[in-house]
């Protein structure tokens, strides 16, 4: 049975190595810098912070340890305590602090260690935050960003509690927008942008990103939220990704190439607000399209992105849509298990030529 057509669709395998050439965003001649996606993190709260004096960070451990994962590190030595907030080990109240904060004109930038633990904020989430700009008929704002890191692979052995990719918890909550960047490009510009919206988002950074490295543009700049990205053009088959999974489109999309077929990559970048019309514009061009996200199949990103190109481009469809998902399970912690949960290029290859041949 072929990958694509399980619920497991991994052929195993080390990660690739992905080149920061393989997705240039910064136009030639553009003043930029090379950066990680942690350090263009970084960079935007430090200038969001020192453009706005209401924005501030909280959580477990963001102060001088720098967070989990070290991306708020030497923010505190800037900004001091009053700014970058250590916070005691209770989702629930440290979502429920931010959104009082926030209802009282501050912009609190918030880290869980782990977007798993964000279960124990659920109610401050969806049930107030989510909802009071609506219940109060545009009265009262709750101008927040919640930063949590999600995804695995990579033998990180995070296991079945710290290695859950959640956007779709959130997507289904009206009044919240979801934020997933693939790139330290888009990191640093959508993060600015959460910042100055005036309704709570979810800001998602893949763990395994945090390495991985690009041009980020020496000027300010800010990046719409809800409107997908075109990485790559193309004429022969469309790829819909999000997150790390732009990164395997982009590698498959470049060996294809070698085959003659001309692979476009659309980043959704937001998981909600949808950009529909980008993906059903595409879906229209090419008359092929795979879709590939970390998250499960079931009820996950991939069934909306698919309604999508139903709804804007069955008409023009040559091949069924194909997914490639994450396993249907609960992640394992040995590496050599771990492995086969998540989607690989060579899963997006076989994807593409499976809608190929028809």
């Amino acid at each position: 049975m072929a990958a694509t057509e399980r619920d497991a669709v991994s052929l195993g395998g080390a990660a690739p190595v992905m080149s920061p050439d393989l997705i240039m965003q910064v136009a030639p001649g553009t003043p930029a810098r090379e950066m990680s996606y942690q350090e263009a993190i970084r960079e935007a709260l430090r200038e969001e912070m020192t453009r706005d004096a209401s924005v501030f960070v909280m959580g477990e451990d963001v102060g001088k340890h720098g967070g989990a994962f070290g991306v708020t590190r030497t923010l505190f030595d800037q900004f001091g305590g009053a700014r970058v907030r250590n916070t005691p080990i209770s989702e629930n109240t440290i979502v429920g602090a931010a959104t009082g904060a926030a209802l009282v004109g501050m912009r609190p930038v918030i880290e869980i260690m782990f977007v798993d633990f964000s279960g124990l904020a659920m109610d401050q989430i969806c049930t107030q935050a989510a909802k009071l700009r609506f219940m109060t008929g545009g009265q009262c704002q709750v101008p927040w960003v919640l930063r949590m890191p999600q995804g695995g692979g990579a033998g990180k052995s995070t296991a079945a509690q710290h290695s859950q990719s959640l956007e779709t918890w959130f997507a289904h909550i009206p009044g919240l927008k979801v934020v997933l960047p693939s790139t330290p490009y888009d990191a640093k510009g959508l993060l600015k942008a959460a910042i100055r919206d005036n309704n709570p988002v979810i800001f998602l950074e893949h763990k395994f990103l945090y390495s991985f490295r690009g041009l980020v543009p020496d000027q300010d700049y800010v990046l719409p939220i809800g409107k997908c990205d075109v990485k790559r053009v193309g004429t022969d088959v469309t790829i819909v990704a999000s997150g790390y999974m732009v990164w395997h489109a982009m590698l498959a999309a470049q060996m294809l190439e070698r085959e003659g077929v001309s692979v476009e990559v659309i980043d959704v970048r937001a998981i909600s607000p949808l950009d529909r019309e980008t993906i059903g514009a595409s879906a229209r061009k090419t008359g092929r399209v795979v879709l590939v996200a970390e998250a499960v199949r079931d009820y996950g990103p991939t069934g909306e992105w698919a309604m999508a190109v139903t709804e804007q481009a069955f008409d023009y469809l040559r091949a069924p849509v194909v997914r490639v998902t994450g396993r249907n399970s609960p992640v394992p912690f040995a590496n050599s298990i771990e492995d086969g949960v998540w989607p690989r290029t060579d899963d997006v290859l076989q994807a593409v030529r499976q809608v190929m041949a028809y």
